[in-house]
């Protein structure tokens, strides 16, 4: 692979887990970016279909490790310290690069800031995206660019170190300077790396040129399951909210938004979905800035992460 546009080395680390449904895209979609990555890197949890074939056809370095052993945080770190690249791109396998343009656009500031440490692009719905899922992926990721620093966190509270691995750059040695993912977090270890960086001084790029299809079309189970694994994460690592400020706030502004998108577009049939969605985030969210509080037993089947429970028993 050749690196057509500029001087620094990049590498691409995607985790990888039964994705031969949407590894093939993926790669393709690469394949076709004017900007190519001097190498490819998978973290591959044990899988059971045509995951590893698809990724060797791709010509990347695959990395093989038991299931249970996958961290969303120490994968990720293990295979940015493998990578030779100045600049890390991360995806999620199910990330599909909307234009040609989309990773040459996502580095640009990298290259052009100094104090840019990191940058993450966005996340468009998918072309099955039910109006829900659409919606959030429209409210989280917004056509304006922007660039955030530390000092944003009076005016956006917890949205300042709002960031997705799915599809995000870092300069590999500021992510060195930080102890790149922190090892042992049920998931958020990009928000957790991103407040780390603002707090040093860095800045995050948000931009809009550089897009993704990705879009998850929830059950009520697994709003529910997602909205605990994000109340045991702002438990866990409470200074997260001590330094950005509570969750409250953004949850709120989200809903509103979303009601009033509902009723401008006379989606008058999914209000009661969607109220019964936002009643069991909160609950969610709820159980799990208290989940120590919870019998030992519920925690894990309230969570999108049951491996993770088993391996960390966290009290």
């Amino acid at each position: 692979m050749s690196n057509k546009r500029t001087d620094h080395t990049i590498s691409v680390i995607v985790p990888t887990l039964n994705g031969a449904d949407t590894l093939g895209e993926f790669f393709a979609a690469l394949k076709r970016q004017h900007l190519q990555p001097d190498e490819i890197l998978v973290g591959d949890s044990s899988s059971e279909d045509q995951t590893v074939a698809i990724c060797q056809a791709a010509g990347a370095k695959i990395s093989i490790l038991k299931r249970e052993a996958f961290d969303h945080g120490g994968t990720r770190t293990e295979l940015a310290k493998q990578a030779r690249g100045a600049i890390l791109v991360f995806f999620t396998q199910d990330a599909i690069l909307a234009t040609r343009d989309a990773l040459e656009c996502l580095v640009a500031p990298l290259l052009l800031h100094d104090q840019v440490a990191c940058a993450y692009g966005r996340q468009l719905p998918g072309k099955n995206a039910s109006p829900v899922a659409a919606h959030l992926r429209l409210f989280n990721y917004p056509p304006e660019s922007s660039v955030r620093t530390y000092a944003d966190r009076c005016q956006y509270g917890l949205k300042t170190i709002f960031i997705s691995n799915s599809f995000a750059a870092y300069k590999k040695d500021r992510l060195s300077e930080c102890d790149y993912f922190k090892n042992g977090l049920i998931f958020g270890e990009d928000t957790c790396t991103l407040g780390r960086l603002l707090t040093a001084g860095h800045e995050v790029a948000y931009v809009a040129e550089a897009a993704v299809y990705h879009s998850h079309n929830y059950s009520l189970g697994q709003e529910l399951r997602r909205s605990f694994d994000i109340g045991v994460l702002h438990s866990s690592e409470k200074w997260l909210l001590d330094t950005y400020g509570g969750a409250e706030g953004v949850g709120v502004t989200y809903i509103r938004s979303l009601f009033s998108t509902l009723l401008k577009e006379k989606r008058y049939l999914l209000i009661p979905d969607c109220l019964l969605r936002s009643g069991l985030k909160m609950i969610g969210y709820m159980l799990g800035r208290y989940y120590k509080q919870l019998p030992a037993s519920w925690r894990p089947l309230l969570s999108m992460h049951r491996l993770w429970w088993r391996r960390h028993q966290l009290k």
